[in-house]
């Protein structure tokens, strides 16, 4: 490879990654739509930049042409491949052509049947030279949660837990318990805003009475749908997650049918799915995911307790694994954080690859991807 070519590929290397932390911005606010980063070049300058907006419109392609003004001859670089169908707005492939680019360099396809393949066809065929693949495996990370819509018919599914060090959520069953640090709670509820919704099982709602927002100063309007797995529809009407529900979405999957409660939950401002029960007689969780996404969803983030945590897992529907864990013990007689599941066990039913892991205070944190198998 001659310096030339290194150093091509050494800015394509630089440009893709500016473009794919744009990308990240946008994650839990594009849904339905995936979240694009998209970096103008020409010359060795950036000359516009863009990622997909809030509700997914307008797209990543269409504000960095925006924010050029004069993208006459530039190179592109696209997250994911710019779409080719009439929407609301028109094709970005289109409108890069239209704008006059030179090259566009594709990190990974879109493989929704009205664009896949479609948008660089445009590109090529109006002679614009495209360059596919590059940081594919990065790209596909950041949009795993629309990617696999088309792939598993779900929405991404992050597990996020809070133990003590031998594995326990809480000192006894029904009490709550604060077993992290006030960091990891803070870096918790940065999770709670890259994700478009946060789940948990009734259990959760009637011990803990969480408000399930996002407390991070400057990020309260990132606060995720509130998701809330109830079968016997037990919750309380005067529960935070029902008193807020105006302001924060809160959405109950549930199996029982009660024409008076359910006038009175939606009364609040409340919206309630009616789900077929599974074999334990319990809400189904892969039709509870499978809603999410024909709402719109892409990233669910599941703050459950233990029989919720080990039930995804057995059912093989967790993509992500964040785990705090507090430096104390709390003993045999806590509650574990896998129910059934025992922790020393958990590589039996997932195979993890460490992400990421660090310290908030006095806690450790290690963040997960599964492998399948």
């Amino acid at each position: 490879m001659t310096k030339a070519n290194q150093s091509s590929v050494s800015d394509d290397y630089v440009y893709m990654q500016m473009a794919l932390n744009l990308a990240r911005r946008g994650l839990g606010i594009t849904g339905p739509n995936p979240s694009v980063g998209c970096v103008l070049v020409r010359d060795g300058h950036v000359i516009g930049r863009g990622w997909t907006a809030a509700g997914g419109r307008p797209h990543a392609e269409t504000i960095a042409i925006a924010n050029a003004k004069n993208a006459i001859g530039a190179t592109a670089y696209v997250t994911l491949e710019p779409c080719a169908h009439y929407g609301n707005t028109p094709p970005c492939a289109e409108a890069l052509v239209e704008a006059g680019v030179g090259r566009v360099v594709v990190a990974t396809g879109d493989p929704d049947p009205r664009v896949s393949g479609g948008g660089i066809k445009i590109l090529e065929n109006a002679g614009i030279q495209v360059d596919f693949g590059f940081l594919r495996e990065q790209a596909d990370f950041v949009n795993q949660g629309f990617l696999q819509k088309f792939t598993k018919q779900r929405p991404l599914v992050t597990l996020k837990i809070a133990s003590s060090a031998d594995g326990k959520i809480a000192t006894k069953e029904g009490e709550q318990t604060w077993i992290t640090g006030t960091e990891s709670r803070r870096r918790g509820h940065l999770y709670r805003a890259n994700h478009d919704a946060i789940m948990i099982g009734i259990g959760t709602a009637l011990t803990d009475n969480p408000t399930l927002d996002c407390r991070i100063k400057g990020l309260e309007d990132r606060s995720p749908v509130r998701v809330l797995l109830d079968t016997n529809l037990r919750v309380p009407l005067d529960s935070k997650l029902c008193q807020t529900a105006r302001e924060l979405p809160l959405w109950i999957m549930t199996s029982c049918f009660d024409e008076r409660k359910y006038a009175a939950l939606e009364k609040r401002g409340i919206k309630i799915f009616c789900i077929e029960k599974d074999d334990r007689n319990f809400v189904d969780l892969n039709i509870v995911l499978k809603t999410l996404m024909d709402q719109g969803l892409n990233r669910v983030l599941s703050e459950g307790g233990g029989k919720l945590n080990a039930s995804l897992i057995k059912a093989s529907l967790v993509d992500r694994l964040i785990w705090f864990k507090s430096a104390d013990s709390v003993g045999e007689k806590g509650v574990d954080a896998l129910y059934d599941v025992p922790v020393d066990e958990l590589d039996q039913y997932l195979k993890l690859s460490l992400i990421d892991s660090g310290i908030t205070g006095e806690d450790s944190w290690q963040e997960f991807e599964v492998k399948t198998r």
